[in-house]
């Protein structure tokens, strides 16, 4: 499978050649966001407010960072994916609204969120989880922290990346979900598993 070195912001084009399957480095600014500062940015749409910062292009990770405040300000200690179904009644309008072109984190995401991926040029991927010491290895720096109000891990992180993985590609532009494929692939050999058994006789 390819291996991509993209940087941000990412364009149309940068994201159209991503499959399922394809292995993926960041460099860059990547913003980190959970459930409540996924709803929290919606409503400043909604209010016409302004975001502090601009995801057009950009990279949103499901992620609740371990951080400490120092003299030189944050470092982030551990940086591991949140399950990202969480943000599935968020996702979609994320994308359209606001233009993010790649979303990280674990688990997979659903239908709503495959289909606003395809209709806005958007990819997700994943982030090994467990790995909370290596993805924080790859935050140079914490460029900002916005809505510190909603606790350490729902606020909202700006970092800069460099090379920000592997990540491993799970839904691409053209509407591919891994995880569905491998739900219907399962679904699919059920009768074969169930005939191959041998089941006791009375």
């Amino acid at each position: 499978m390819p291996i991509y070195h993209l940087k941000t912001p990412l364009s149309a084009e940068d994201v159209a050649r991503l499959r399922v399957g394809d292995t993926l480095y960041i460099s860059g600014v990547v913003v980190a966001a959970r459930d409540s500062a996924h709803k929290r940015m919606l409503e400043y749409i909604e209010r016409g407010e302004k975001l502090p910062v601009d995801l057009r292009g950009g990279v949103v990770y499901h992620v609740g960072p371990v951080a400490r405040r120092t003299e030189r300000g944050w470092e982030v200690i551990s940086a591991g994916p949140t399950t990202s179904a969480r943000m599935e009644a968020f996702e979609a309008d994320v994308i359209e609204k606001l233009g993010v072109k790649l979303v990280v984190g674990k688990g997979g995401m659903g239908k709503r969120t495959a289909e606003a991926m395809k209709k806005h040029v958007a990819a997700y991927a994943i982030f090994t989880g467990g790995a909370g010491v290596l993805a924080a290895k790859a935050i140079k720096r914490v460029v900002d922290v916005h809505w510190l109000d909603l606790g350490m891990a729902e606020a909202m992180w700006v970092f800069e990346v460099e090379n920000f993985g592997p990540l491993t590609v799970m839904m691409d532009s053209t509407g591919r979900n891994f995880y569905d494929e491998l739900r219907e692939e399962a679904r699919r050999r059920i009768p074969e598993i169930l005939n191959s058994i041998e089941w006791p006789r009375h």
